[in-house]
């Protein structure tokens, strides 16, 4: 009954986060691309852009309060259903927690009135200001969040007194070794994530017969946005990997369903990981693959799962979720690319590449979760590496009330979901529906040309 009532809890957890990490994912980078919708309104004085910004600050102010919403009912379950986690690593979580509320928090809340409300009330420098800072307020939640969540994969500048884990060194926690590698993957999947949905409601709206030029300087930046940071992303991730396999072999070796440890391991393209045979059955694989990617070397030896006993995260899932996530980056690298590359020669978007960037409005979403859940899943069985086991932070609630409650969490964030993505398309197609064709239409060429 405790293991169902743990499983349940994780389950729950799971579904909290997932949800809430939705809008952080798009706000993140979203405010950065107000910012540049802003500024080249003020270098170039063309009123697209300014439209452009007078959109999308309407999908911004949505998913941010989304966003704020969803986190505070996120920060209930560490008291409710995971009390051991603050009693054991409160010493280091809370002033982390706290920061990010008194900093980059108040920060956002701040000037967001002003991003939002402000245009027509405060000079046009204060207004770009204000934009600056809520961009810089969300990159510095993400900062402090993803310093704890690091320091959990991680831990270090601690040590332990009672049971409870009491700081050493701040400036190690701060500025973890990890750390730069987790931010800038998250910074760049942030970047993505909004690019393509810029660009997927962008191509949508042109699609649907909008003549605003600002559709059309959307989906521009959104493809060029996409085309620049993909290949930055693959380069972070190898990074990422590689720190990885330093600090937590066993993740890698569920990451690859690499069961025994030697040199020359083989990449697997596909296979189904058997946790009972503790091997892979129909396996697609390249031979010394995985040691050439994760150790460079075709030679490399990789530790396999049999040497970390039962102290390894479950296979199946993180070795899928991993392949979901290369499998979309991939598909975000070509068709930001064939897009980009079309409108750099001028050239209308072929219908299928706008529909398909349509089908990738929300890819960034796909790609993050699958990615999120190597990083959290990968680290099992610890909620804190080698600190504090994930059994032993949850509390005794008991497993019919964490059934019930899932079921109202499941029920309201499908429902939440369905409502923002509708409200969207709604606004995009609302939006600029019967304004005139841009002039700069007739000569694709032109900046502001038909994509």
């Amino acid at each position: 009954m405790l293991s169902s009532a743990i499983d349940l809890a994780r389950i729950q957890f799971a579904a909290n986060i997932s949800f809430h990490i939705l809008f952080p994912t798009i706000t993140i980078a979203l405010a950065w691309m107000l910012l540049y919708f802003k500024l080249r309104f003020h270098w170039s004085g063309d009123a697209g852009w300014k439209s452009a910004y007078g959109f999308w600050v309407k999908v911004f102010a949505l998913t941010f309060a989304l966003g704020v919403v969803s986190g505070i009912t996120m920060s209930f379950q560490f008291g409710t259903n995971w009390p051991g986690f603050m009693e054991t690593v409160g010493n280091v979580a809370g002033p982390l927690l706290a920061y990010e509320v008194l900093t980059a928090f108040f920060l956002e809340a701040t000037f967001l009135g002003i991003m939002l409300f402000g245009a027509s009330r405060v000079s046009e420098r204060l207004h770009t200001v204000s934009t600056l800072m809520v961009a810089v307020g969300t990159s510095l939640s993400a900062y402090w969040i993803l310093a704890l969540n690091t320091w959990m994969q991680h831990p270090m500048g601690f040590e332990m007194i009672d049971g409870q884990a009491h700081v050493t060194d701040w400036k190690a926690i701060l500025f973890n070794q990890s750390l730069s590698f987790r931010l800038l993957h998250m910074l760049l999947a942030s970047g993505l994530t909004a690019a393509f949905l810029v660009a997927g409601l962008s191509a949508w709206r042109r699609l649907r017969g909008h003549g605003d030029s600002s559709v059309v300087l959307g989906l521009r930046s959104g493809v060029f946005l996409a085309a620049l940071l993909i290949p930055l992303q693959v380069l972070v991730g190898d990074l990422h990997g590689l720190d990885t396999l330093e600090r937590q072999p066993a993740k890698i070796a569920a990451i690859e369903a690499n069961w025994e440890t030697g040199t020359r391991r083989p990449l697997y393209l596909f296979a189904v990981p058997d946790a009972e045979t503790r091997s892979n059955r129909f396996p697609i694989a390249i031979p010394g693959g995985a040691s050439l990617v994760l150790t460079h070397d075709v030679d490399g030896e990789l530790r396999g799962l049999n040497e970390f006993g039962e102290d390894h995260p479950p296979v199946a899932p993180v070795f899928f979720a991993f392949r979901v996530m290369v499998g979309v980056g991939l598909l975000m690298w070509l068709l930001s690319w064939i897009s980009a590359w079309r409108l750099i020669c001028g050239s209308v978007l072929a219908p299928w590449m706008s529909w398909s960037l349509v089908a990738m409005t929300f890819s960034g979403w796909v790609a993050t979760l699958a990615g999120w859940y190597v990083t959290e899943i990968g680290r099992q069985p610890w909620l804190v590496t080698g600190v504090l086991r994930t059994a032993n932070a949850a509390s005794d609630v008991t497993s019919a009330s964490l059934v019930l409650t899932l079921a109202l969490y499941l029920s309201l964030y499908v429902l939440l979901l369905l409502a923002y993505i509708t409200t969207l398309f709604y606004l995009a197609e609302k939006q600029g529906r019967h304004a005139e064709p841009d002039p700069g239409e007739l000569n694709p060429a032109s900046p502001g040309g038909t994509a």
